[in-house]
């Protein structure tokens, strides 16, 4: 069976992906994928062919990792963080349909929901939200509908693509709606170029990142109603009975 597959790469450096994932880059022959991540795994792929596409070329990426997988060459497309979290492996195998003599598999990768909340403590303790705030396939009037109903639920609410050049208000936007269910003061948190350089990270209240300036390398966090910051750190409760020296629940 001819096989291509997906690999999620992490935040980027090498580092951070999976062994797995490094194993199956290393065996492909062809290697696929935005320009963007390319980069980022440069290193891996040499002595490789390499086949790069632009921004919203997804389709395009799919049908030429899938024509070179049937040519029979084992072909690997890498995605940023998972490739099943808003990555490549639902489009490749609708796309696949067409082509029955390949064989899919997908490589999981940490998602940047995951690597960041690992540079902002612990604010994914107990149940949560993952959110993209990009309309580009997604109706905006859904997305707001998706926030409202998360924030009434009291998830933590991971929101990815929070902002970009065409839709800069967009975090302010969704702020506005969380805040008719959660209190200003709820402890959130963003992670910028998680795990790659540049990286920073802030923790202020829902009300301060509402005027917060972001961008869609931006990863955001919004806590619950138990999150809270313990010293540099966004920790949200996972319900375990803590008690101190005298006995007492804290």
């Amino acid at each position: 069976m001819k096989q291509i597959y997906v690999v999620g790469i992490g935040p980027g450096k090498e580092e951070g992906m999976t062994a797995e994932a490094r194993d199956v880059i290393s065996s492909c022959e062809v290697i696929v994928g935005y320009q963007k991540y390319m980069e980022l795994i440069r290193a891996l792929c040499k002595g490789k062919e390499i086949i790069v596409t632009g921004m919203r070329q997804e389709k395009e990426r799919c049908e030429k990792a899938l024509l070179t997988a049937q040519e029979g060459r084992t072909t690997a497309m890498v995605c940023s963080g998972d490739a099943g979290v808003y990555g490549m492996a639902g489009l490749l195998y609708e796309m696949g349909e067409a082509y029955p003599g390949v064989e899919i598999r997908v490589v999981p990768g940490v998602t940047a929901a995951l690597s960041g909340a690992a540079v902002l403590g612990a604010p994914l303790s107990h149940d949560f939200a993952l959110i993209s705030l990009s309309d580009l396939l997604t109706p905006y009037e859904l997305i707001e509908k998706r926030l409202a109903l998360a924030a009434q639920a009291d998830f933590v609410i991971c929101l990815y693509n929070p902002s970009s050049h065409n839709r800069p208000d967009y975090l302010k936007k969704a702020c506005e709606i969380l805040l008719r269910y959660k209190r200003g003061e709820t402890v959130c948190g963003y992670v910028r170029n998680i795990g790659r350089e540049g990286e920073e990270a802030e923790i202020l209240s829902l009300l301060q990142l509402r005027e917060a300036q972001v961008d869609m390398f931006t990863t955001v966090f919004i806590g619950n109603s138990t999150t809270r910051r313990i010293g540099d750190k966004m920790v949200t409760k996972r319900g375990y009975r803590i008690e101190n020296q005298e006995g007492n629940r804290v």
